[in-house]
């Protein structure tokens, strides 16, 4: 059945059109605007948004921040690199992690990062999880946050080449990001500048925050062929009382809930009852969203171009119809829009 097949949702993209650094304003990207029921298409710069946008809309953004969550050391005794980047927070001081070279990480073996001969940071292997990945235990003086600062590297994903410098890792950052725990960035949001955020409310439009923490199950490939087959990764979301307040007004008062990015989208479909109340709270989520799902509260999306046959395309095409957004890829790709995660965006309503 069309749909359900992972090829149903590939395209073919020039190498060149990956995106590698970020634009200087970052409200200068390409902007396509997508009618989801006609399939009709418009090419605006991102800035322009603010006309598609109307008094009493609500929009929803992620506040989660990228961490430094990229760590490079040496092995305690052989002195033999090692690469760990952290996942997920699973305790104060252990984290879920994955690992380089991951023959060389057993349980019980350690690494040291920083000064090899006082370093600033320690870590044991306590237990191997599934999928490769590593419980680790680390040992450090002072505020673990602000040694990662100092030492960790901004984990990029593995699409992007070029490396951030140090004093550019706000650009793999949202200007409203705030609640650290991220290994990648909810790039939709990489467009607002404060001046552009500060337009929109100007006009009216109410903007909501939800947290979710993305983790890199994001660009892990759908492997399946039926896409039914596919399990999707774990990632913490949480929605305040007020944020549910103000999207259950807007829903309630005839407006539209816009979400910034799939990560926005999934927090709130995940927190949505069925009845289409949104419901305070946290939760871990694994919600797989492709065509055929019935949303319950997201009206409108604000969203980059993603990979092939990946979920993030699924979802994509649940919202606008898998015909509408191959077409409109394939004009992306001829228009030569810039692509992922520094790419230009798409505005589905």
């Amino acid at each position: 059945m069309t749909g359900f097949e992972k090829k149903d949702y590939y395209y073919e993209l020039p190498e060149e059109l990956i995106a590698q650094d970020p634009l200087k304003d970052r409200s200068s990207s390409r902007l396509m605007v997508l009618d989801k029921n006609s399939g009709e298409v418009n090419h605006r710069i991102f800035r322009d948004i603010t006309e598609y946008l109307e008094a009493g809309d609500c929009l929803v953004m992620n506040d989660t921040k990228v961490i430094p969550a990229r760590l490079l050391g040496q092995r305690e005794g052989s002195g033999g690199a090692v690469e760990v980047l952290l996942l997920k927070r699973l305790d104060k001081d252990e984290w879920e992690c994955l690992v380089k070279p991951g023959k060389k990480m057993r349980p019980g073996m350690r690494a040291v990062f920083g000064d090899a001969s006082d370093p600033e940071l320690k870590a044991e292997v306590l237990e191997e999880l599934d999928d490769g990945k590593r419980k680790i235990r680390f040992e450090y003086k002072g505020i673990f946050e602000e040694v990662l600062d100092r030492l960790g590297e901004m984990p990029l994903p593995p699409y992007i080449t070029h490396k951030l410098a140090k004093e550019d890792r706000d650009r793999y950052q949202t200007v409203y990001a705030k609640n650290s725990g991220s290994a990648a960035a909810p790039t939709a949001g990489l467009h607002f500048t404060n001046e552009l955020i500060a337009a929109i409310e100007a006009k009216g439009i109410k903007i909501a925050k939800v947290t979710l923490h993305v983790g890199l199950g994001t660009f892990r490939p759908v492997k399946a062929d039926n896409i039914l087959d596919h399990h999707m990764h774990s990632e913490h979301c949480e929605v305040s009382e007020e944020t549910a307040e103000l999207v259950n007004a807007c829903k309630k008062a005839g407006g539209r809930v816009v979400c910034v990015g799939t990560t926005s989208v999934r927090t709130l479909e995940s927190m949505t009852g069925e009845d289409g109340i949104l419901k305070a709270g946290t939760r871990e989520t694994e919600i797989f969203i492709y065509p055929g799902y019935k949303f319950k509260i997201t009206d409108a999306l604000i969203t980059n171009f993603h990979l092939p046959e990946s979920t993030l395309i699924m979802l994509v095409s649940a919202l606008a119809g898998r015909k509408n957004v191959l077409k409109a890829y394939e004009e992306a790709v001829s228009q030569r829009y810039r692509f992922f995660s520094f790419g230009d965006a798409m505005f589905i309503h």
